[in-house]
């Protein structure tokens, strides 16, 4: 078989590419490219210098450009970026152009390499625990690592003895996986290509799109489902696209039927589920039918719980059209409805079929509920993304301002971050997935004792976060500096950190009757770096009273 005359290296920083090329092209005398290179050149300014100024996008894209690029030569090694497997694009271009070969090594052979390489930035070693940032960056890439034609383990390697293992695979292997021009395609990427990302759980996976006009296509992407669909929204959402929502289903040959709730937190209740439950009953919904969710994180939650319970399961589109909805509640698999004396105490683990953001229904949200979905978000980042953290500081007036390319790129990884944990903890059962819950244990308290009237849910929230980085401070596992970072990164997005005018016995009493529904324990998530949580249950009490006192300004 015709051997490809491009070897492309992928792999984690620290792996050796750049290092393992140029020896490759010399006992091949082909040339050698490095994609980072290219775009340092491209723009005049060193990588770190680039995400600061211009962000993630910009530099994928230029990636993205530069890889394009070298792959137009022959006779090439090309060293490319860890992150460039990503983008599925680059994906088929490497397939299609030439052998793939990935240099791996242990997290802890990547962390002492970076250390001790001169000359250059490291972003990866600024981390608060930068072993761990590694692990868990290497994690999510390691599925598109583990697609490629070849791989060779570099930690006991030198450069020298990884090219000569590089260029017997191409001399072997290359010709017989060039005949397959789809194999660095993952399953999900043939039935979702153009998902912002795929939610994996052991129960199956679905796809979630992210982008503006969506609403316009959604009976295209629903039709697949269902024959007929049934949508729950509220008055609010209704009046603004219901009808056009309803269009876009019946362009596709879906049989159409749509009701909507009064809106607002008190409208998810048992008794708005019972009547919801016998609409579909009189209109004679079946198994096979699609329940169209269609509005807020109120409306996921509750068209959930009905499709969860009507007939022991509907199939279940998510559409949110809040940021909070598209951030949280829309993924995970969590529906629920509340009782008069707790928030969402009945519910179950149900996953949507598919899940459609459309952006442009962001135009039309107040000033407190855009920052409250923000809210969300900074949670993300601060538990799980340092990438979408400096995204947040860096562009924070024009996220606030829905400045297209920053708001998708947050939004997305947003998305991601919830998507990855939910991959691995998919009922809570691992502990995993209470990394979400990072401000949620004071602030569902903060709900509860105003009687959800006071505060929206992501503002409770940045409370939540304020005093759990306080609790933290307390316990000595927070640094200072970064319970400051975040408070100021709260404040930039007019969020509130402290809550005045509650009883502390209020809160108190909110927070034991949530103990009493957890097994006896609190479950606290403490930041001890960015994204470095951990969880502990029940710290002293009295120190939790003096971080109520605290965020209560008594």
């Amino acid at each position: 078989m015709k051997r490809p005359l491009r070897i492309f290296l992928i792999g984690f920083s620290g792996t050796g590419k750049s290092q393992t090329a140029p020896v490759v092209a010399q006992m091949l005398g082909w040339d050698a490219l490095d994609t980072d290179t290219m775009v340092e050149e491209e723009a005049g300014m060193s990588i770190p210098q680039i995400f600061e100024l211009w962000g993630e996008a910009w530099f994928r894209q230029a990636e993205s450009r530069a890889l394009a690029k070298a792959s137009q030569r022959q006779k090439v090694v090309i060293a490319t970026g860890g992150g460039i497997i990503l983008r599925p694009e680059n994906r088929r271009l490497m397939a299609e152009k030439g052998f793939v070969v990935c240099l791996e090594a242990h997290p802890q052979t990547i962390l002492s390499r970076l250390a001790t390489t001169k000359g250059t930035e490291r972003p990866l070693l600024a981390a608060h625990n930068p072993l761990l940032r590694i692990q868990s960056l290497k994690a999510r890439r390691q599925p598109f690592y583990a697609l490629a034609d070849y791989i060779v383990r570099t930690d006991h390697l030198t450069p020298e003895e990884v090219a000569r293992e590089v260029v017997r695979a191409w001399r072997k292997l290359s010709g017989e996986a060039f005949a397959q021009p789809d194999r660095l395609t993952p399953a999900h990427d043939t039935l979702f290509p153009d998902a912002a990302c795929v939610v994996e759980t052991p129960s199956g996976a679905y796809p979630v799109y992210l982008g503006r006009g969506l609403l316009d296509r959604l009976g295209e992407l629903l039709a697949p489902l269902a024959k007929r669909a049934f949508i729950i929204t509220d008055a609010t959402v209704m009046g603004l696209y219901g009808e056009e929502v309803v269009a876009s289903l019946q362009r596709a040959d879906l049989q159409v039927e749509a009701t909507s709730v009064p809106p607002g937190e008190a409208t998810k209740s048992l008794d708005t589920a019972a009547s919801l439950l016998e609409w579909l009953t009189r209109l004679r919904a079946q198994r096979g039918d699609l329940i169209v969710a269609l509005g807020g994180g109120m409306i996921t939650d509750l068209a959930g719980f009905v499709a969860a319970t009507y007939a022991r399961g509907l199939a279940l589109a998510n559409v949110p059209t809040t940021l909070l909805a598209m951030v949280d509640a829309a993924l995970g698999g969590k529906t629920g409805v509340n009782l008069p004396i707790a928030k969402n105490m009945v519910g179950a683990f149900y996953h949507p079929s598919i899940v459609v953001a459309d952006l442009s229904t962001l135009t039309t949200l107040g000033e407190r509920e855009l920052r409250e979905g923000w809210a969300e978000t900074i949670k993300h980042a601060f538990i799980a993304d340092p990438d979408l953290l400096s995204l947040l500081e860096r562009d924070a007036q024009g996220l606030l301002a829905l400045a297209p390319g920053p708001t998708e790129e947050a939004i997305r990884r947003s998305m991601a971050v919830k998507a990855s944990v939910v991959a691995e903890d998919e009922r809570e059962q691992t502990g995993r997935r209470s990394v979400l819950n990072y401000g949620h244990t004071i602030g569902h308290a903060i709900e509860a004792a105003t009687e959800y009237a006071t505060y929206l849910h992501g503002e409770a929230i940045s409370i939540g976060m304020v005093a759990e980085a306080e609790l933290g401070l307390r316990l000595g596992l927070t640094p200072h500096s970064l319970a400051q970072q975040q408070r100021q990164l709260l404040e930039r997005f007019g969020l509130p950190t402290s809550a005045t005018g509650i009883p502390r016995e209020a809160l108190w009493q909110a927070m034991a009757l949530d103990k009493k529904g957890r097994g006896g324990k609190l479950r606290w998530v403490i930041l001890k770096g960015v994204a470095d949580p951990v969880v502990i249950t029940d710290p002293p009490a009295s120190l939790v009273k003096e971080v109520l006192d605290h965020v209560l300004g008594t």
